[in-house]
């Protein structure tokens, strides 16, 4: 397949950034590969930091909000869940019963008998007994004689240190032992809490039992197989009616004093259902999950429990990312930022890029978390950070070099060139080659009167000496105004505004350059006047400017070219400099130039057809300081020359008489009196 124009401008740009990575100091190289690891490692490494599994500063947080959100708003919607019941004790119960807590357990004992008449699947009992109460010899009998598979709480001092010592870890041995050879076995009620909050199924120890909904769905004869081993995230889902809980709950004094009315429903509701007992109590055994975050709500550990049931038995182990995937996705974004850093963007194409990675880091986690996939340690914000990171260090490394190189370029280029014109071949060497084209431009041409009679007059150190000075004058105010130096002709400049870039303001800069070029020449008179007593005066700076169509390009040959404009509004702008001796003027600008600044201080000088032109041009004079009155005066007269000339000639007499020193103003008034055919002035 062949290279397109823009795979080849990506490959210089490539090719180009490296040369200028290369370049770079021993100390910075060295600075920029530290960094370009630290990015590799924040990619990877964004949740936790892998030699003491404390979360990785600043970010760690962010990956875990980012986390709860995704896992909150992909969760499923569903009804309320009757395949698991949860039987609680609140703190209603405990009132009622004279206690704060633990729950008396021959209450309990009377609850078991009970619910094992009504065909549960299998019971299991959030509630530790690790400490001795006058009922306990009751409790056992009832667990011993338990027809349905029963999975008692367990837990130990390493395990769970909030929640047992080792005096009570003891005890609770001795109550397991006691049961021994009936349906009621110990299971680990163990929770993880990992950063504080429960999104994750606790690991898998050897000393304890296995967890609590894994002993209830194995007695049931319900297939584990996928979860044995399983330590993923806990998939959590959100009720699909606001006021209704997710699982079916039942107070346990219900199951006590059973009325027999009240036996068969009750019998329903618990049958070939998972039964599960324990607390529900305000501030006792509250679980921050992924949902907390959002809703703010903690439920009981009941209900974790009861959600990890329900993930096994809709066979949800969602599939865990593997550290190699997880390697190789760090070292993915780390090598897009250093070749995005090499291509020197500007900022129009950055952005574009910045935001579709945004949308990339954001959305792959949100699409994987949709397919069920586990994101948890998924390092989305450490790609961003990563990505960032890398692309700031090896910028600023490839960068420096290529500053360096561009001042170099722009100084040396700057000498012979436009500065602009020499910033853009620095930016796009390709600008060099030969062509041109059109555009439109507004050209001044300025000339400075007398001074070749005068050269000749004077030693040639001194016209040497004169000459630079005028020309570094005028070429400065060109340069202030964002224009464009096309060349020096003698003491002639020409410069234009449009290109090689154009700006809003072009019109406004010019024309405020062109009337800042006539001051400068003023400014050049007074500073010759004061060299020396012999010195010839010097004549005053005439402007000419015209906007127009002109061929733009750089012209020339292998060995030399130069940049620079071709056209006739480069002829038109030259006349309209020369017309300023015959009008006695100093600066002259066309219609065309003069409506297009914006500027309100041109007054009209009639129409003259130009030497070597065939239309004639309409003049305007640029007069800060000319009364309004007067200007609007002008203008009528101007309007009226070419039908009613005598009212014309009239109105120019009456403004020129109030300003008898403007040598132009008087001078237009003569025009008036002798305009040829369409109220046209024709300059011999």
């Amino acid at each position: 397949m062949a290279e397109t124009p823009q795979d080849s401008t990506t490959s210089r740009g490539l090719l180009r950034g490296w040369r200028d990575l290369r370049e770079a100091g021993a100390i910075q190289l060295i600075a920029t590969a530290l960094m370009v690891a630290f990015a590799l490692f924040i990619a990877r490494y964004s949740w936790v930091l892998p030699w003491n599994e404390e979360p990785t500063p600043l970010t760690s947080e962010a990956e875990r909000a980012f986390y709860d959100l995704r896992s909150y708003y992909s969760a499923d919607i569903v009804e309320q869940d009757d395949r698991i019941v949860m039987v609680v004790y609140t703190d209603q119960v405990l009132i009622d019963q004279g206690k704060r807590s633990p729950l008396p357990r021959g209450v309990l004992a009377d609850a078991l008998r009970n619910i094992d008449q009504m065909g549960a699947k299998a019971i299991g009992i959030d509630i530790l007994f690790d400490q001795p109460q006058d009922e306990d010899a009751e409790l056992i009998a009832a667990l011993r004689s338990m027809q349905t598979p029963t999975a008692v709480a367990y837990a130990n001092e390493f395990t769970n240190q909030a929640d047992i010592v080792y005096e009570q870890r003891v005890f609770l041995d001795d109550f397991m032992a006691a049961l021994e050879g009936s349906n009621a076995r110990p299971a680990s009620i163990r929770l993880d809490n990992e950063f504080g909050v429960t999104r994750k199924w606790p690991s898998i120890e050897p000393d304890i039992p296995p967890l609590l909904g894994r002993v209830m769905l194995e007695d049931s004869g319900a297939p584990i197989e996928r979860f044995e081993t399983y330590e993923g995230a806990i998939e959590y889902r959100r009720s699909l009616f606001a006021d209704s809980e997710l699982f079916p709950s039942i107070s346990i004094d219900t199951f006590t004093d059973l009325d027999p009315e009240i036996v068969p429903p009750l019998a329903d509701a618990i049958r070939d259902k998972y039964v599960l007992i324990g607390g529900d109590i305000v501030d006792y055994d509250r679980v921050e999950t992924s949902f907390t975050s959002v809703t703010g709500e903690t439920p009981p550990g009941l209900a974790v429990h009861a959600e990890i049931i329900a993930q096994m038995l809709d066979g949800k182990a969602m599939p865990q990312i593997s550290p190699v995937i997880l390697w190789a996705l760090a070292v993915l974004v780390v090598v897009t930022a250093i070749l995005t850093a090499l291509l020197e963007w500007p900022a129009r194409r950055l952005v574009p890029l910045l935001l579709f990675l945004i949308v990339v880091f954001v959305g792959l986690p949100v699409v994987l978390q949709v397919r069920n996939v586990d994101t948890y340690g998924l390092p989305a914000v450490g790609w961003l950070v990563g990505w960032i990171i890398a692309f700031t260090a090896v910028t600023a490394a490839a960068r420096s070099v290529g500053r360096k190189q561009r001042n170099f370029a722009h100084g040396a280029l700057g000498k012979y060139i436009p500065r602009d014109i020499a910033q853009a071949i620095i930016d796009k060497p390709e600008l060099l080659s030969l062509g041109g084209e059109k555009r439109q431009i507004y050209v001044m041409f300025s000339d400075l009167e007398g001074f070749t009679k005068m050269s000749h007059a004077i030693e040639p150190e001194m016209v040497a000496k004169l000459l630079n000075r005028y020309l570094e004058m005028l070429s400065q105010v060109v340069l202030d105004h964002g224009g464009v130096i096309d060349k020096f002709v003698g003491d002639a400049v020409v410069a234009f505004w449009g290109a090689p870039i154009a700006r809003e303001d072009d019109a406004e800069r010019a024309a405020k350059a062109g009337y800042a070029i006539w001051l400068a020449g003023e400014a050049f008179r007074a500073e010759a006047a004061g060299m020396g007593e012999d010195l010839p005066p010097i004549g005053k700076t005439r402007v000419g400017l015209h906007f127009g169509e002109a061929v733009i390009g750089n012209f020339g040959g292998d060995t030399r070219i130069q940049y620079t404009a071709l056209g006739d509004s480069m002829n038109t702008a030259a006349r309209l400099e020369a017309a300023n001796k015959p009008l006695e003027s100093s600066v002259m600008a066309s219609r065309e130039f003069a409506e297009r600044s914006g500027l309100d201080w041109w007054r009209r000088m009639g129409r003259v057809q130009l030497r070597g032109r065939a239309q004639p041009v309409d003049l305007y004079e640029p007069a800060p300081d000319f009364p309004e009155v007067d200007r609007v005066k002008l203008a009528e007269a101007c309007d009226l020359a070419e039908h009613h000339r005598g009212k014309a000639v009239r109105l120019a007499q009456e403004v020129a008489a109030r300003h008898p020193d403007d040598l132009a103003l008087q001078n237009f008034v003569k025009r008036l009196e002798n305009l040829g055919e369409r109220g046209t002035y024709v300059l011999g």
